[in-house]
């Protein structure tokens, strides 16, 4: 039996989503969910049936070349309806977040004028946050800064930016970890900058113009692992070594390749691990990835969770019910 719920949005997620929409706004289907739950193929289904359009939300599969890895949809199925937002860069282009949601909102708006339905499909949590509820708009980065605040850490100590930070902007210092150094520099290099806490140019950009419906897959949890691990060997058979060798060869250690699958191809081409040592790790980063999903998804406001793969019979019809409601 596939169980749906619709899942209250906790207090954080009431107090961050602002998005605004009216009943005359045009539908977008958001479809999230761990890797391996099936996304792809609910997706598919369901822009068959109310013709839709799928827009990707995934990190990797932006990148152009970087196929297996990402489980990205094949050629077959991305010539079953249109696609958006895969193979829109070269691995060795930094692809931000706020350049997703740029991007991915240009696709939405695009497809609703042609009176297709946008399907967002993937397991990028950030994304999918970026689309959905913008990002702060922030002072840009500036590298001299961060190496001037690299060094005085190294000088001063790992705590000198958290205290540094708490004579900035409390609030901030109360939010961010203290060995979170990355944040941290985020936060005093944008209090330096902006000449205000960080907590104080933190205004948003919420997606307006489309009502959202957020479908979740939450399959059960020991047969998702056996599929990811299935899957991942099966990314290895298919030629994950091969296609890595190629990614390394035309555009060096770019920070692409630390990605999921990547990274364990890789070990193997530098001699440390063996291709069996190496699949192993690759189905428990696998494992790993969907839980930090699942767990981040379940932040996201009115989810319709159905518990089972997005491949199955029973899923298909409750999520087009879904559609098809919130359609009439």
């Amino acid at each position: 039996m596939v169980a749906t719920v619709s899942t209250a949005p906790s207090q954080a997620a009431l107090n961050t989503h602002t998005a605004l929409s009216t009943d005359s706004d045009p539908l977008a289907v958001l479809l999230l969910g761990p890797t391996g739950s099936g996304k792809t193929a609910l997706s598919l289904a369901l822009g068959e049936r109310f013709g839709g359009e799928i827009v990707s939300c995934d990190s990797v599969a932006v990148y152009r070349g970087m196929d297996l890895g990402s489980a990205k949809p094949t050629k077959e199925e991305q010539a079953r309806l249109l696609h958006h937002l895969i193979d829109v860069a070269n691995p060795d282009q930094p692809f931000t977040a706020g350049e997703y949601s740029r991007q991915a909102r240009a696709a939405l708006r695009e497809i609703a004028s042609r009176d297709r339905l946008p399907i967002v499909t993937g397991g990028t949590g950030l994304y999918l946050r970026a689309l959905t509820e913008g990002l702060f708009a922030g002072p840009e980065r500036q590298d001299g800064l961060r190496d001037r605040l690299r060094k005085s850490t190294q000088k001063h100590g790992e705590s000198w930016l958290h205290r540094l930070l708490q004579r900035l902007d409390p609030a901030s210092a109360e939010r961010i970890h203290p060995h979170d150094a990355p944040k941290l520099i985020r936060a005093v290099e944008v209090c330096l900058a902006a000449r205000k806490p960080l907590s104080e140019v933190m205004a948003r950009d919420p997606l307006t113009g489309f009502r959202l419906l957020r479908i979740g897959l939450n399959p059960p949890r020991q047969a998702l692992y056996d599929r990811l691990n299935r899957r991942a060997a099966a990314m290895f058979a298919a030629g994950l070594i091969e296609e890595t060798r190629g990614l390394l060869e035309r555009y060096g250690p770019i920070k692409a390749l630390d990605s999921l699958g990547y990274r364990q191809a890789l070990t193997v081409l530098a001699g440390t691990v063996s291709r069996e040592a190496a699949i192993v790790a690759a189905q428990q980063g696998h494992r790993n990835y969907a839980k930090r999903q699942l767990t981040w998804f379940r932040r996201e406001p009115d989810v319709h969770w159905i518990t089972a793969f997005g491949d199955e019979p029973e899923t298909l019809r409750t999520a087009a019910e879904l559609v098809k409601n919130n359609l009439d």
